[in-house]
């Protein structure tokens, strides 16, 4: 799979992830490594990077910039350790919590930024403080369209999203991603206010309430067919670090990232989000 490169990979699950050991992300600057974990996370969508302790708010900024600009749109938190990172909390004196952010991750599956013209290319977390429960799911969206009966790709592929937020962009559902030409969603299940059919072509016209709840509760149930085949579950342990092709993998919060620091312990994420640069296109 590699090739001499001095880290190790271990597939965690098909078609999604990859576990990496043997590399500090807290110092590691070669170009040629650089290069790869680049390379890699096109190919698998998400690394996971064990056993790296704590790492500083610089630092994740600076392992972020080796994909690209920088782009914070959250709410900033008094202990966020740089300007540039999200801190998210179960605990609002530590850090954002669900009140505050409409769920941190809990609205709904979705891909990060697509109230943005470009949604986000990549999101990059570290778990600074794990607690007793608070998984993240991951899908791979490729795997997702594919699996797809001809009837309701069809249905998919007509559909544009609207964003609820900003300047409310208007997003082809089914797209073809960037870097690699595969088929992806922009899509945010809590965060759309209505869907568009066949936007700017002569059929165009506005999904009825009826259409709009039917779509949503395709995506759902598409996501979690056959048990969540595709799915996978990101049960965080000390020292994790993850770099996300936010563009190929959608992504959910478990309702128990938010239950109470009393029961759970203490929760605390850092994310950081990097700048899109190619507004997703039929």
């Amino acid at each position: 799979m590699f090739r001499n490169i001095s880290y190790k990979m271990k597939t965690i699950l098909k078609p999604l992830g990859c576990v990496v050991r043997g590399i500090d992300l807290k110092t590691e600057n070669r170009p040629e490594i650089i290069k790869q974990i680049q390379e890699d996370v096109t190919e698998h969508r998400i690394l996971i990077f064990k056993d790296q302790g704590i790492i500083s708010g610089d630092r994740h900024v600076e392992i972020s910039r080796w994909f690209g600009e920088l782009e914070s749109t959250f709410y900033k938190h008094k202990k966020s350790p740089h300007p540039d990172v999200f801190r998210v909390s179960n605990d609002e004196n530590e850090g954002c919590t669900g009140d505050i952010t409409m769920g941190v991750g809990r609205s709904g599956w979705h891909i990060d930024g697509t109230f943005q013209p470009a949604p986000f290319s990549y999101s990059l977390y570290h778990m600074e403080s794990v607690p007793k429960e608070g998984h993240t799911l991951f899908i791979p969206l490729t795997e997702l369209i594919q699996s797809l009966d001809k009837d309701t790709y069809n249905t998919w592929n007509q559909a544009w999203m609207v964003s609820d937020r900003r300047s409310s962009p208007i997003h082809p559902l089914i797209y073809s991603h960037p870097r690699t030409g595969k088929p992806v969603l922009c899509f945010h299940l809590g965060m759309t206010t209505e869907f568009i059919w066949n936007y700017k072509l002569p059929s165009e016209s506005i999904a009825s309430h009826e259409e709009y709840e039917e779509l949503i509760d395709s995506i759902k149930s598409k996501i979690n067919q056959d048990n969540g085949k595709f799915i996978y579950v990101h049960k965080w342990e000390p020292g994790d670090f993850i770099i996300s092709d936010n563009l190929a993998v959608g992504h959910f919060a478990h309702s128990s990232t938010q239950a109470p620091r009393s029961k759970v312990g203490l929760r605390v994420l850092h994310r950081t989000t990097i700048k899109g640069t190619h507004p997703p296109k039929k």
